[in-house]
């Protein structure tokens, strides 16, 4: 067998054609050979190879586009190593940030310590869930999903991490209207790319279409904001990920069906527009 870097380099230079990067690879290295980072995949670079045969084939899922997470079958999300698969959205970094903002806004509408009552809408793989839940631990979270499946890989992500908490399955608000549940909190990922030649071919090939591609006369944003009465006791903090095509479509959302509300468009590391904090009085 070959030694980690004589497999590494081989792989790279092969790879080369099909802009995959390195890092992938050592992604793939560190899960097969039970090292804890990156760094150990050169720190052992002279070590053989144990699961060379896996290595390979895995190479050639990469040069078919599909993601290194999916080969894996872990995503990693704010120092958790979260199970993921086909039938939920890879975490991304905007997420991360998604729940870093909330921690951030939240002592400004809210004491945070107290018990309060929030929505994780289409929690996928339930990251959101699980970061805000090891931060509030006093909140009463309720992960949804609209589809049985993702909500199953949730379910072993909660189990994995300890995270308590309660998942339902439905459309939206739905889960809280049915149930007459007040809501303190909405947190929501939803579908929002508009147009699929915006998409990246690993995302389009592999990753489930529900989760991605929105469509503007049915969506999460526009049930949100006609149902957000029927959730609604006291003051509602609401915190989406958004995308900046519908900044103008979502500003328009709220002015038709919000009362009492302010909010704010925040962009991402990146610059981007990629966030919207509501809060209706």
């Amino acid at each position: 067998m070959p030694t980690i870097d004589e497999a590494l380099k081989s792989a790279y230079a092969e790879c080369k054609p099909f802009d995959i990067l390195a890092r992938d690879l050592r992604v793939l290295i560190m899960a097969n050979e039970g090292f804890h980072d990156q760094i150990d995949v050169i720190f052992y670079k002279d070590k053989e190879m144990k699961k060379y045969d896996l290595f390979r084939s895995q190479v050639e899922r990469l040069k078919n586009n599909e993601p290194v997470e999916y080969v894996i079958g872990e995503a990693e999300f704010l120092q958790h190593r979260l199970y993921v698969d086909n039938r939920v959205l890879i975490p991304r970094g905007e997420t991360e940030e998604l729940v870093s903002l909330i921690s951030e806004r939240i002592s400004n509408y809210f004491e945070p310590r107290q018990y309060l009552v929030a929505a994780d809408i289409g929690t996928g793989s339930g990251c959101i869930t699980i970061a805000l839940k090891e931060s509030f631990k006093n909140w009463m979270i309720y992960p949804t999903d609209i589809s049985p499946d993702s909500m199953e890989v949730a379910k072993i992500n909660f189990a994995k991490e300890g995270t308590r908490c309660e998942p339902l399955i439905g459309d939206a608000l739905e889960p809280f209207i049915e149930k007459k549940m007040n809501l303190d909190i909405i947190v929501s990922n939803p579908p929002y790319i508009l147009n699929e030649e915006d998409a990246q071919d690993s995302v389009k090939d592999f990753e489930p279409a529900r989760a991605l591609w929105m469509n503007k006369e049915k969506n999460v944003y526009k049930s949100i904001f006609e149902n957000y009465r029927k959730v609604k006791k006291g003051c509602l903090f609401m915190a989406f990920e958004i995308s900046p095509d519908i900044v103008d479509y979502l500003t328009d959302l709220m002015k038709k069906n919000l009362s009492d509300y302010e909010y704010e468009f925040v962009n991402d590391l990146n610059e981007l527009t990629r966030f919207l904090i509501v809060f209706c009085k």
